[in-house]
């Protein structure tokens, strides 16, 4: 209990009961209760207490008003106080009480008086001896540590939303680094589309981009990621389908032969193939056409291919090394980061892939995770961080690659079995396939004044508490209402305060602090033309 509680004891009352229904209360607040007790006693979200003949009863403070206001400030208005029940501590035979538990059994009666709790039973009903990793404090008590329950938080997913500047980045980085501080050998995967995590996980973490260690050769991409990255939306039509799909099956033939795969293998079947075999069977097959017009579409399906291989910017897809070693365990291996080796996070830093093939790379490890695990004979639970995720699993059908928010959706509704989780992170949940967020049995709502994006969060999740997320607007960076199987109930919480060195690079450019001096030197102009050109941030 902290000092400025310290007025408060078991029997402070505080009111009375005037009013019940089936799971709210309403409280009339007696204007005097005693000479300690303060104007802030009774506040929004704060928890109360009531006796019934068989349990202790709480519930949470959702509304307070005056009915009929004076004019002027007076001891004989009545104030009323909205109170939604929470759960309830039975009363043991043996004397003494039992544990929280959720839901109500027996209910207060009319005019029983009402109390405040204190930072002991705040405890009791928010922090159970059950909770594993904790991640902040709760709001109504900062003396009482907010816990999650990690196995429930990751084996049915979650989501984290709330508007830009809300603290998404830093509440993402506080609860994965309370996971990996309980469990040294996770395996985590972190979808980076602004490299804004890597000083999050120092020493922590492998941190990938096409610059540095991103090794994703295209013999890995199944058919459909292939076509999406060589053809793009405009050009794949039927004819060129069958173009590429004839030359890679071409290219593929002879490893099947090699590893008898000739009856197993398809355009599909991740079997390393020279792109070179794939263009001289194009080649081959042109100099055999009989119809000149038909030779546009093997131009095409050549001529795309020979673009990307000569773009420095694909090079950690096609470099002509990538084509001919079979590395997939080595690849799945460094992704996965199996063994851990003391850095279970990888962060897969996107912003140097082309932004036209990005929701193809995501289709790429989110399929790769999936397959991985539903083959695999040992459960190595894999967790995929998805950062603006309305990017990739939009609500617009016709927004985005469909193959990636399929590859999302597929985890969403089977990665539990196979011991796939996802942390769905967005600051548009009406913007994201409602499919996805629906999917996530616990969601941490940061601060959100849209009133569309409040009524999806209302719509999405079932056991929401309706007095909570009325606070949606009002919170402050980096306090979220959180509501869940990851929880014990669903409640306000502040997150722990990251050190400055470990907090992600996510905040708002300073346009005060950048205009404060004029740069002389035309260096900075010159690197960034030539890392624009070059498709690289470093330039050593």
């Amino acid at each position: 209990m902290s000092a400025s509680d310290a007025w408060i004891t078991e029997d402070t009352r505080v009111g009375r009961v005037i009013a019940i229904s089936a799971g709210e209360i309403i409280v009339l607040l007696e204007s005097v209760a005693g000479p300690c007790f303060p104007p802030e006693a009774i506040e929004m979200g704060g928890l109360v207490k009531l006796q019934t003949r068989a349990s202790t009863v709480f519930g949470m403070v959702r509304a307070l008003r005056a009915p009929l206001p004076s004019f002027t400030p007076s001891e004989e208005d009545l104030n009323i106080a909205e109170v939604e029940l929470l759960g309830e501590v039975l009363h043991v035979e043996a004397g003494g009480y039992g544990e929280f538990r959720r839901g109500v059994s027996t209910f207060p009666r009319m005019q029983a008086p009402v109390y405040l709790t204190t930072a002991e039973e705040v405890a009791q009903v928010y922090a159970p001896k059950n909770a594993s990793a904790k991640i902040g404090s709760i709001y109504q008590a900062s003396s009482v540590p907010a816990y999650v329950r990690i196995n429930d938080l990751m084996a049915k997913h979650f989501g984290i939303v709330g508007t830009t500047g809300s603290g998404k980045s830093c509440a993402v980085a506080t609860i994965f680094r309370a996971v990996i501080d309980h469990n040294p050998s996770a395996h985590i995967i972190v979808l980076d589309p602004h490299n804004e995590y890597s000083q999050a996980f120092v020493g922590r973490a492998v941190v990938l981009s096409p610059d540095s260690g991103l090794r994703l050769p295209a013999w890995i991409l199944n058919f459909e990621e292939l076509t999406e990255l060589v053809l793009g939306p405009e050009q794949a039509d039927a004819e060129k389908r069958k173009v590429l799909s004839d030359a890679v099956l071409a290219a593929k033939k002879p490893v099947f032969q090699r590893l008898g795969l000739e009856k197993e293998g398809s355009v599909d079947t991740p079997v390393p193939y020279s792109m070179a075999d794939a263009l001289s069977h194009l080649d081959r097959a042109m100099g055999a056409l009989n119809r000149p017009e038909s030779i546009y579409a093997f131009q095409t399906v050549k001529s795309r291919i020979l673009a990307l291989q000569n773009d420095a910017r694909y090079g950690f897809i096609f470099a002509t090394s990538l084509a001919i070693r079979d590395e997939m365990a080595e690849i799945l291996a460094h992704l996965f980061r199996i063994p851990v080796d003391g850095r279970p996070v990888t962060i897969l830093d996107l912003s140097a892939v082309p932004s036209e093939v990005l929701n193809v790379i995501v289709s790429l490890i989110c399929r790769l995770a999936f397959d991985f695990a539903s083959w695999s004979e040992v459960t190595i639970p894999v967790a995929i961080v998805c950062e603006e995720a309305h990017r990739y699993a939009p609500r617009d059908n016709e927004a985005g690659f469909e193959p990636a928010k399929r590859a999302l959706s597929r985890i969403a509704k089977e990665g539990r079995k196979y011991g796939v989780s996802l942390c769905v992170v967005s600051q548009r949940p009406s913007d994201l396939a409602p499919n996805l967020l629906s999917e996530c049995n616990t969601v941490f709502a940061l601060r959100m004044t849209n009133n569309e994006d409040q009524d999806i969060l209302r719509d999405t999740v079932s056991e929401a508490s309706h007095g909570l997320m009325n606070f949606l607007p009002a919170l402050r960076n980096g306090e979220a209402v959180v509501v869940g199987e990851g929880v014990s109930m669903p409640m306000r919480i502040s997150f722990a305060e990251l050190p400055s060195e470990n907090r992600p690079r996510s905040s708002t450019a300073s346009f005060t602090e950048g205009w404060s001096q004029d740069i002389n030197s035309r260096t900075a102009v010159k690197d960034t033309v030539e890392r624009w050109r070059r498709g690289r941030r470093n330039l050593v």
